[in-house]
């Protein structure tokens, strides 16, 4: 029988674990990076072929990479890790159930065979990895004390490897990315760490993989993009991260991993012009793995600059090719979103419909459509295009847009919320700061410290920011701690993260 925690134990592991593995992979992007970064010493070292193999692999151009593992002994450590990276690459981009299972055994006999190996690095390392790679399959497909039980085991191995092996930097690498992973995880998680006996730090972690990313090895580039995304996430360095990913693309152009990262971190910026034209120059064909979530990236971006029908086609394209549970509710609001603007009302309410008839509401996005359908207020359709637009990076269209905007008695509180928090981050986002500051303290006074919405703590949140850049320190600090006072909002996990970095880097 399947053990299995109770519902919201559960679903705590599998957010918490999940911070550790889907959000890099669908968020960042570098999920085969992380995991998958072969080890490469004068005594341990990957064949030509499999070095070859691996670098298809972080390309997504699987067929190629298979066709040249065909040629190296199939046992072979090398061979083994970069298969278990090709295997784990295409389950995870396509969240693909049907194949869990065959996964499963395949790393199990390949964990056989490793253990019969002679003692080496690279032996040691494919072991730890492989378990890895055996936790993120388990949490993903929700199979979460199994999994629990391999990141303890992997974690403590890549401990054991990087103790054992001080100067094999890739093992540095995987281990300052778990050790980071869980250092910041939130309190609310910290119960299932406590359960397993794991200890996560933040600045450990770092110093592991600025070490990898900082001496010369043959795997340097990966370690430099980690840390970059690493950065990036938690220390909001995405100007640099953008630079550094779009560097690498145009050195790499047939290099689908990094072309996604590029549009994934314009997307990020707010620059829907730079995203949609690398999207629309990325490299295509059967050589390379599906990404369907490609697509619905492309769909917030066209939804983002008012092309409606660009924007459904997308979203239903995702749809077709995505075999996952995870933001199917995004895709079909967002659906629904781009009827309700086009002014077609049947199908957006087919399309909001569809956001109840299935999916998950593990990852943000599907949390915040879910909420949308079950509380079944309409969206006011001006404050949504002005969103739309501000999410895009049109900030004087959507102030243009937000000028149409007037309260009456009969606005509701969502709304009268939503407007000048939406006016905040336009004026915030043409650096207009003193505007910004005023339309972000309205927002907070006309809560009357009722926050349902997430508004309300953003605003808090952004004056943090915008005080901790004036160097104003007890001011941010006031802010940050109240962001993470309003309970059951929909971006409470992410928005409470943010806020406690950035009180870290405050002490």
């Amino acid at each position: 029988m399947q053990m299995r925690f109770p519902l919201e134990e559960r679903r705590g592991l599998r957010r918490g674990a999940q911070r550790l593995f889907l959000v890099w992979l669908f968020s960042a992007a570098n999920l085969c990076v992380t995991l998958c970064a072969p080890p490469r010493e004068p005594t341990a070292a990957l064949t030509p072929t499999q070095a070859r193999a691996y670098a298809e692999v972080l390309k997504l151009r699987v067929p190629a990479a298979r066709a040249l593992l065909r040629t190296e002994g199939p046992t072979s450590t090398g061979t083994m890790l970069v298969a278990d990276c090709l295997e784990m690459v295409e389950i995870l981009i396509s969240q693909d159930a049907k194949g869990y299972s065959a996964m499963l055994e395949a790393q199990d006999q390949r964990l056989k065979t490793l253990e019969k190996a002679p003692q080496s690095p690279l032996r040691d390392y494919s072991t730890a990895e492989i378990r890895l790679h055996q936790a993120v399959l388990q949490v993903v497909f929700e199979h979460e004390v199994q999994g629990a039980w391999n990141l303890r085991q992997a974690y403590q191995q890549m401990q054991s490897v990087a103790k054992r092996y001080p100067n094999f930097l890739p093992a540095r690498k995987s281990l300052g990315m778990l050790e980071f992973a869980i250092g910041s995880l939130p309190e609310g998680y910290r119960w299932f760490l406590r359960l397993l006996g794991l200890s996560g730090s933040v600045d450990s972690g770092l110093q592991h993989l600025r070490a990898a990313a900082q001496r010369p090895h043959d795997f340097q580039m990966e370690s430099q993009l980690l840390l970059a995304l690493v950065e990036e996430t938690y220390y909001r360095r995405s100007i640099e991260t953008t630079q550094l990913v779009t560097r690498l693309a145009a050195q790499q152009p047939d290099n689908l991993l990094l072309t996604f990262l590029v549009i994934s971190q314009n997307k990020k910026l707010h620059r829907t012009d730079r995203a949609l034209a690398a999207f629309r120059a990325r490299p295509t064909g059967p050589s390379y793995l599906p990404v369907a979530y490609l697509h619905h990236m492309a769909a917030d971006l066209l939804l983002y600059q008012g092309q409606f029908a660009a924007s459904e086609r997308e979203n239903l394209r995702f749809l077709q090719l995505y075999r996952g549970q995870h933001y199917r509710k995004a895709a079909a609001f967002k659906l629904y979103l781009a009827a309700l603007l086009d002014d077609k009302q049947s199908a957006a309410d087919h399309y909001r419909q569809q956001i109840a008839a299935g999916g998950r509401t593990i990852v943000e996005e599907d949390t915040y459509a879910q909420r949308f359908f079950e509380e079944k207020s309409p969206l006011h359709p001006i404050l949504t295009r002005a969103r739309l637009q501000l999410d895009g990076g049109y900030y004087q269209e959507a102030l243009a847009t937000l000028k149409t905007f007037s309260v009456t008695n009969k606005t509701s509180l969502r709304d009268q919320l939503e407007a000048p928090y939406r006016r905040a981050r336009a004026y915030h986002g043409l650096t207009q700061l003193d505007s910004a500051r005023y339309f972000y303290t309205r927002t907070i006074a006309l809560s009357k410290e009722q926050a349902p919405y997430y508004f309300v703590p953003q605003a808090a949140l952004q004056l943090g920011y915008l005080y901790q850049s004036a160097g104003q320190t007890e001011l941010a600090r006031k802010y940050f701690r109240q962001a993470l006072q309003y309970p059951k909002h929909e971006y409470k996990n992410s928005t409470d993260m943010k806020a406690k970095v950035a009180l870290a880097e405050l002490d």
